[in-house]
């Protein structure tokens, strides 16, 4: 029972310094963040602006809808045939970009 309460007391002991600093300097509760130093207020042509090129945003758009259209293709044929189907190359009628017919 001793060795137990000694390895208690002893890892309480290094843990406890662990929870008593964070290493930021918070400016009040939950905003802790500090930027490194040299790092400007704006970011806006700076060295760390990323220059996102507006196709390479687009493309996970153009994806979404793309994805979309299939998920409505597999729900058509859900609902037509009560049976899922995942490859939507093997729903009849289909063709990409288009769209289901109608109800």
């Amino acid at each position: 029972m001793k060795p137990l309460l000694l390895g208690v007391i002893a890892s309480l002991s290094l843990a406890l310094p662990a929870f008593a600093y964070d290493g930021t300097n918070c400016k009040a509760p939950g905003n802790c963040w500090e930027p490194k130093p040299d790092y400007p207020e704006k970011v806006e042509g700076s060295e760390y602006d990323p220059q996102h090129d507006p196709a390479e945003i687009s493309k996970q758009g153009e994806s979404l809808a793309v994805m979309d259209n299939r998920n409505e293709w597999r729900v058509w044929h859900m609902k037509e045939t009560g049976e899922f189907e995942y490859d939507v190359t093997k729903i009849p009628g289909y063709e990409e970009g288009g769209t289901p017919p109608s109800e």
